[in-house]
């Protein structure tokens, strides 16, 4: 699959997702994310970082081809896709695609390496370079092992075929400090020895200063700031980057207790799509 040379890896076009026909999400989103870029995507619990992610995986349908794209690809409606494997998507839950069933959680009695060799396909090398990077035993039993164990048998199967697009959902929050910080040095060399693009939403910020190259923040389905982090002004005048997202959450947290209780809601406003049959719903956001 090829790109058009100095186009974006992401492109999200005034895309609108609601999961009720009462309050959307993402109204009008718009972002870019060029390539080989590592962009952390940063934001409360609640803000849509999770949303957005299956959205960019596909895992969602919006209206409109062109609304998200991912390597010049509708990101939902052209399947090909996924099934390149230039799309990688690594969320919180351990699941596995079967036929129309859709995402299935993986469970049972399996060795890890019963897992990893049973991926098909896959650059003897590559599976040899990432188990020894996760530190994996091929012995591990999958109903035995810690949840960081589980953790990491999961990342290396979906790491395996190399990709042009990664997108980490939380995945490192159950790695030690020393799984984590060699996983994103092997993050960064995918980027800069093959052009990968990586978006990473995380709460954890610690040592990503000098490992990101772009931030993306955002509140109640809105994109508030998209910057590369060496421009990124508030960082110059804070210790780490941890402090910047912190002041800007706390933020978020004043402008809610001032709200009045009785405050009316503030209504979007229309869009064309609003009376069409097409409008994403939460009957449309079904996982392929």
């Amino acid at each position: 699959m090829k790109m058009e040379e100095g186009s974006d890896s992401i492109q999200v076009n005034g895309m609108q997702f609601s999961y009720d026909a009462q309050t959307p999400l993402f109204f009008d989103f718009n972002l870019k994310i060029s390539p080989r870029s590592r962009c952390l995507l940063v934001g409360a619990n609640g803000s849509g970082k999770t949303t957005l992610l299956r959205i960019l995986a596909g895992k969602h349908m919006v209206g409109g081809r062109d609304a998200v794209r991912v390597l010049n690809f509708s990101a939902f409606h052209d399947t090909n896709l996924v099934c390149s494997g230039d799309l990688a998507y690594l969320g919180e839950s351990w699941s596995k695609t079967v036929g129309s069933a859709g995402e299935l959680p993986l469970q049972g009695d399996f060795s890890a390496e019963h897992m990893i060799f049973g991926v098909e396909g896959v650059d003897p090398v590559r599976r040899e370079q990432l188990i020894e990077l996760l530190d994996i035993d091929l012995h591990w039993r999958m109903h035995k092992v810690s949840d960081g164990q589980r953790r990491r048998v999961q990342i290396c199967m979906g790491l395996l075929h190399p990709y042009k697009v990664l997108l980490l959902d939380e995945v490192t929050v159950d790695l030690d400090v020393v799984a984590r910080m060699d996983l994103l040095e092997f993050f960064k060399q995918e980027c800069e020895q093959r052009g990968a693009t990586i978006v990473y939403a995380t709460h954890i910020f610690d040592g990503l200063e000098t490992w990101a190259t772009d931030l993306v923040y955002v509140q109640d389905g809105l994109l508030k700031k998209s910057h590369k982090l060496s421009e990124l002004k508030e960082l110059k005048d804070n210790r780490n980057l941890l402090s910047v997202v912190e002041s800007w959450l706390r933020s978020e947290t004043k402008i809610e207790k001032k709200k009045p209780l009785n405050s009316t809601p503030q209504v979007k406003k229309s869009s064309p799509f609003d009376n069409s049959p097409f409008r994403s719903s939460r009957h449309m956001s079904h996982y392929r």
